[in-house]
């Protein structure tokens, strides 16, 4: 299997799965002499683990990371940083009534037919447990990009969107109540309707907008390795992800030239901010921001038809543990990944010129 590393010079290769003995990653690229408090690496995990509050998936791992190179009395050396993830709450046995039958919206069938072999306990490889390792490097990446900052939080869950833009929201909020919203008000009814979507064994799915403040003029390539074209790529590579848009997005399709310009102001900053924070693949010093939209998690706890290995098509039903909505656990991998990229580019930005 090909393709598990993301980044070019500051890189991540993750490992595991999510029924096997460990999960874990290695971090290639990370300058020597950074400080790291392991406590904020923690942090970000139990923001992603399962089992949090009542609209989490019950599944219980304490997700407890371990490094085992790269990092010395708390400053790293440059060496890689190899780190693990154990897993300790596995249920094997909820998955067996899957293993002749292909789950629709899965990637069940596609590993089947590719690699001739799947491991179907909880999607093995493609499933969203593998984004640990992603939040522990995006915990480094962040450490590492500072003063730059990343704050996601949930715009959307299923119809109910936040009307206000997020220069007119206290961000700092997002982390008082257990669907991440920063709107309090809006916040209890997402809990509310997630909880009445649970109930009846069904998945809804939503959108998290991302935020990255005081990023400097000219990250980014012009070409083949453009800022948001990064940004775009690991987004998607995220489980459930279905659609990410930067700046004004597909709103920008409907407005003329002469409303969507962002006109400049005498310090080089612009009056509106339609780009993204991104002109031309460089970061213009603007903030940056984005949406990453997720689908309804495709288990669901009720009957539906599936694909058996032999092709006969049969009635089952969903077991185990599930989130009924993926987007509050999935806030602090969208601000991993968005770290993971910032820090590549400022990596890459220092061959640029000689100063």
């Amino acid at each position: 299997m090909a393709s598990n590393s993301f980044g070019n010079i500051f890189r991540l290769t993750s490992f595991g799965e999510s029924h096997g003995s460990a999960l874990g990653g290695i971090i290639d690229g990370c300058p020597a002499g950074l400080k790291i408090d392991e406590s904020l690496v923690q942090l970000e995990l139990d923001r992603r683990k399962p089992g949090q509050s009542k609209i989490t998936t019950q599944r219980k791992e304490a997700d407890k990371v371990v490094f085992h190179s790269g990092i010395f009395e708390g400053i790293t050396t440059g060496s890689p940083i190899g780190f693990s993830i154990e897993n300790t709450n596995q249920r094997s046995k909820d998955y067996s009534h899957i293993k002749d039958s292909y789950r629709p919206s899965h990637a069940d069938y596609v590993y089947d037919k590719k690699y001739g072999f799947r491991d179907y306990r909880g999607g093995g490889r493609s499933s969203a447990r593998e984004t640990v390792a992603r939040v522990v490097a995006g915990s480094i990446a962040k450490q590492f990009i500072s003063p730059v900052h990343v704050q996601a939080y949930v715009n959307q869950v299923g119809t109910m969107r936040l009307d206000q833009f997020y220069t007119e929201l206290d961000l700092s909020r997002a982390e008082e109540n257990i669907v991440r919203c920063p709107d309090p008000q809006m916040a209890e009814k997402m809990i509310d309707y997630i909880g009445q979507v649970k109930k009846k064994g069904d998945t809804v799915g939503g959108v998290i907008r991302c935020v990255i403040k005081h990023v400097p003029v000219g990250l980014g390539e012009p070409v083949f390795q453009k800022l948001h074209a990064n940004l775009g790529a690991a987004m998607l590579s995220i489980n459930a992800v279905k659609g990410f848009a930067y700046g004004s997005g597909f709103e920008g399709a409907a407005m003329f030239g002469s409303d969507h310009n962002d006109y400049f102001n005498s310090d080089g900053s612009t009056k509106t901010n339609y780009s993204g924070g991104i002109q031309g693949g460089i970061s213009n010093g603007m903030d940056i921001y984005f949406d990453v939209a997720f689908k309804p998690v495709a288990t669901i706890l009720q009957p539906y038809e599936t694909l058996t290995t032999e092709g006969a098509i049969e009635e089952t039903h969903g077991k185990g543990r599930h989130d009924p909505c993926v987007v509050p656990r999935a806030v602090p991998i969208v601000e991993a990944m968005a770290a993971l990229v910032i820090a590549d580019h400022i990596l890459l930005n220092r061959n640029t010129k000689i100063k």
